[in-house]
């Protein structure tokens, strides 16, 4: 399986809540993670602006193959060994939705990410610390 690098808002706490998360299943370290603000992000080199990384959420294959909006998260369940979200995520009947509701969190991501961000980063903590 090849590795995916995530790019994601590190000021957004959902985002960073799902990052964590999917950091602590990352066993078969098949996922790394990049915040689109830090110097690690390369616009130039990734060929996506910090805008349009804003607007929809893009990951990079090893081979250098970008993919974007949920089919991230579909690639990137699989990877921490979430089989079901995985297949969830791919299934075609929902892609629509799924599409639809993205679009909407990521536009509204900052107002959404204010109510629920916080107890979603608290319990990922909680349950990361049960697992050790």
């Amino acid at each position: 399986m090849k590795k995916l690098t995530m790019f994601y808002d590190g000021q957004c706490p959902l985002c960073q809540a799902e990052i964590q998360f999917l950091s602590s299943r990352n066993h078969a370290e098949l996922l790394s993670f990049v915040d689109i603000h830090s110097q690690q992000y390369s616009p130039e080199k990734v060929g996506v602006s910090c805008s349009q990384a804003l607007a929809a959420m893009y990951a990079l294959y090893d081979d250098g193959e970008l993919i974007s909006g949920i089919d991230v998260f579909s690639a990137a369940y699989a990877r921490a060994n979430l089989p079901f979200l995985a297949w969830l995520f791919s299934l075609p009947i929902l892609q629509p939705i799924l599409r639809r509701g993205y679009h909407f969190f990521a536009k509204h991501r900052h107002a959404i990410s204010n109510i629920f961000g916080p107890p979603a980063l608290w319990l990922v903590n909680v349950v990361s610390k049960q697992g050790k």
